[in-house]
């Protein structure tokens, strides 16, 4: 038995926000709470969403107490915030942190009994769909718009927690690359690869079947064909719509089948050292492909390969595998992503607990191969 879960209601294309309003008045809401951080408003990003809600006369409340990995607290001061502005819809504008933060607020809002927000880890078993969502991603990686996940940190246990709920899937996802236009070098590279990494473990992970196969394949196309060039030249509107689409089809496929150990291993590295999740993921994911080669999911590396556009005619399954690894690899290359965990600084002496951390990960369960803490922590020093 398979089980997809997907949005209500999703547009896609160059200033489809402006259906916020098309949205909201057939629901008949009133007012929204506007999640987002402080850089978006800063840099006029979140401009391009205040500006729907005055053209169509919507009284909205701004909340922008968002990290770029949140925490408890962001979302218990956003839950008080929510409930004294009397909205009775939420708009998150922003990478994963942003879209993350409004799934807890909208889920605990909801949901009160989950108010110390430590007990939605895992998988919570809320009773009342989260307050109706429209999110509007700026970055083409996490494809938070999409997934019944979203990731808080107990900044008190040093720990980034994985909350899988099928009621905090906003109800409208709103994907417009203008909104992205915007996202540095860097942050392109970064979030893309997060993509990449979606789709690729998502792939291989046992619970995949034909409906997430068709999706991850074409995700990995798109992002082989367009991530290089959205990372060179900003201004191309072509390669910024294509990332956009791709995140959002690799959501799709993840968000139902799950992940593997390259998440397992990245989260700890955001609660220890704040290191951006699509760094974490990027560095981690050839290191991760080559211990899963040993597993029953070797066999689909080629199509792998294929789909990142390797010609692989004629190709040995051995020969697939290190085409697809390598296809991977020369990628992140290509677009300047760090390679050693030691690049950006994570220390030696750390490895062990965090091979503790990331074995006790709600993504482990995921990986093709059963995997150990010893196993981990070889994969961390290997990577180091």
């Amino acid at each position: 038995m398979y089980r997809m879960i997907l949005n209500e209601t999703s547009y896609f294309g160059a200033g489809c926000r402006t259906n916020i309003a098309v949205e909201a008045a057939r629901r008949g809401y009133k007012k929204a709470f506007f999640v987002t951080d402080k850089d978006l408003i800063r840099f006029h990003v979140a401009d391009k969403v205040t500006e729907v809600f005055e053209q169509n006369n919507i009284p909205y409340e701004v909340y922008s107490d968002v990290k770029a990995n949140p925490t408890i607290a962001n979302v218990q001061n956003g839950v008080k915030a929510f409930k004294a502005s009397g909205a009775d819809f939420i708009v998150a504008l922003g990478g994963g942190s942003a879209i993350d933060t409004a799934k807890g607020i909208g889920i605990v809002a909801n949901n009160p009994e989950f108010a110390d927000v430590k007990s939605l880890e895992g998988v919570a078993n809320t009773h009342h769909k989260a307050v109706p969502t429209f999110a509007l991603p700026t970055t083409a990686g996490t494809g938070a718009e999409v997934t019944i996940n979203y990731v808080i940190i107990d900044e008190e246990a040093q720990k980034k927690m994985v909350c899988v709920d099928p009621n905090d899937i906003p109800s409208v996802a709103i994907v417009d690359p203008e909104l992205m236009y915007s996202m540095p070098k860097g942050l392109t590279a970064a979030t893309g690869m997060d993509a990449l990494t979606h789709a690729i473990e998502s792939f291989i992970t046992p619970g995949a079947w034909v409906m997430s196969d068709m999706f991850e394949l074409k995700a990995i196309e798109m992002i082989a064909n367009n991530l290089k060039a959205a990372v060179d030249n900003g201004n191309d509107v072509a390669a910024r719509e294509a990332m956009s689409q791709a995140q959002y089809i690799a959501g799709m496929g993840f968000s139902n089948v799950g992940l593997g150990i390259v998440h397992s291993m990245a989260h700890p590295l955001g609660a220890h050292y704040d290191t951006p999740h699509g760094v974490a993921n990027a560095l981690l994911l050839p290191y991760v492909m080559e211990y899963n080669a040993e597993s029953p999911a070797a066999p689909k590396y080629i199509q792998i390969a294929k789909a990142m556009g390797v010609n692989t005619e004629g190709m040995t399954e051995a020969e697939g595998v290190k085409a697809a690894i390598e296809a991977v690899r020369q990628l992140s290359l290509s677009i300047n992503i760090p390679q050693k965990l030691h690049e950006i600084g994570v220390r030696e002496e750390d490895l062990h607990q965090l091979a503790i951390d990331a074995f006790n990960d709600v993504c482990t369960g995921g990986n093709p191969r059963p995997t150990s803490v010893e196993d981990i922590e070889a994969l961390y020093h290997k990577a180091f």
